[in-house]
C-alpha cells in the first residue's frame, strides 16, 4: 500500500510531502463575524429576542433567537462552562452559560427576552432539570427585561411506548 501510496505523488516512504515544493501557499480565509440583524431602537424603546431554556437532566441550553426563532442570536450550554460530565446540568453551569448569553446579548443591542422553558417531554418527564430556574434567575439579574415567560414542553395527546417494558423498572 505504501508503494502504491508513493506512486501517487503525495508523499514519501517516511511520509515526507513530496508535493510540498511544487504547490501554492493557500493564504488563510478571512473570516467575517456575521451580525443577526436587529432593529435600531428610539430612546426607551426594548428590542428583544426569545430565549429558549432547554432543561434536561442530562444538560441545560440557553439559546436565543430573534423574534421569528429562526436566527440564531447566541447559543449557550452548561456543558461548555464545565468540565465534568455529571456537572452539565447542574445550577451553576447553567447560571453561567445563561450569564455568557446575557453578556453578547447586550453587546448585539437585545435589551429583553421572552422566555420560552422547555424541559424533556414527550414520553419522559415534563419537569424542568435543575438548571432551568437558575438560568432564568441569571438572565434576570444580568439586567436583561424580561417579557413573557412560557413553558413549551411538548406533551404527547398519545404517545409512543414508554421505556422500562410491561412490568416497569424493577429496583
Amino acid at each position: 500500500w505504501r508503494a502504491l501510496f508513493c506512486a501517487l505523488g503525495r508523499r514519501s516512504r517516511h511520509n515526507r510531502n513530496i508535493m510540498a515544493d511544487t504547490e501554492e501557499p493557500v493564504a488563510a480565509p478571512v473570516v467575517e463575524e456575521i451580525k443577526p440583524h436587529l432593529p435600531n431602537p428610539r430612546q426607551g424603546e426594548h428590542v428583544f429576542g426569545v430565549a429558549h431554556i432547554f432543561a434536561s437532566f442530562n444538560d441545560t441550553f440557553v439559546h436565543v433567537t430573534d423574534l421569528s426563532g429562526k436566527e440564531t442570536i447566541v447559543r449557550v450550554t452548561g456543558g461548555m462552562k464545565v468540565k465534568a460530565d455529571r456537572d452539565e446540568a447542574s445550577p451553576y453551569a447553567a447560571m453561567l452559560a445563561a450569564q455568557d448569553v446575557a453578556v453578547r446579548c447586550k453587546e448585539l443591542g437585545v435589551t429583553a427576552l421572552h422566555i420560552k422553558m422547555r424541559a424533556t417531554g414527550g414520553n419522559k418527564t415534563k419537569s424542568p432539570g435543575p438548571g432551568g430556574q437558575s438560568a432564568l434567575r441569571a438572565l434576570s439579574r444580568s439586567g436583561l427585561k424580561i417579557g413573557r415567560i412560557e413553558d413549551v414542553t411538548p406533551v404527547p395527546t398519545d404517545s409512543t411506548r414508554k421505556k422500562g417494558g410491561r412490568r416497569g423498572r424493577r429496583l
